[in-house]
């Protein structure tokens, strides 16, 4: 098996980055054109203060979710032949995490904002409480608890001996 160049492995990571944020891209999109619509449907006259300012929160962490996520092609397009992928992709990390963090404002949001609308305020707020942490769970706690475990048992084998042949 050989092993890559750095050059290789940058545009790898771009690539893999870029795979990641089409699956996001998606779904930021389609929320935010949800969150475009809402206002001109026939129940939106009926909400009340407090769910219009949770709209105004959940349309633009939307739109700064949408910005983020596809920041990283017009930087791209911006960097075009000039070799400078290492900055790209260091750059695309940290819009992408910026991205997924507006788009959990997003999600959160719209959820305060539909349970609000047809259910006690009291129940809507746990709701939405509960939405974010399965969020934060899945977006951020469980795989950096699984990104430390992964470390920690290289850093063990590391220190392993091995017998010879294995």
């Amino acid at each position: 098996m050989s092993r890559e160049t750095e050059k290789q492995r940058w545009q790898r990571n771009f690539s893999d980055l870029l795979q990641e944020l089409r699956v996001a891209q998606t779904g930021v999109q389609i929320l935010f054109a949800f969150l475009l619509t809402l206002p001109f449907s026939n129940g939106f006259p009926k909400v009340t203060e407090f769910q219009k300012d949770v709209y105004v929160v959940a349309l633009l962490s939307a739109a700064a979710a949408t910005a983020l996520i596809i920041s990283p092609v017009a930087f791209h397009r911006a960097l075009f032949r000039q070799g400078r992928k290492p900055e790209l992709v260091k750059y695309s990390h940290s819009v992408a995490s910026g991205g997924l963090a507006f788009m959990l404002i997003s999600m959160v949001s719209s959820v305060l904002l539909v349970t609000d609308f047809i259910l006690p305020r009291a129940v809507a707020a746990v709701l939405s409480g509960l939405t974010g942490l399965w969020f934060l769970t899945y977006w951020a706690g469980l795989p950096l608890a699984r990104a430390r475990r992964w470390t920690d048992d290289d850093d063990e084998d590391e220190d392993t001996p091995v017998a010879p042949g294995e």
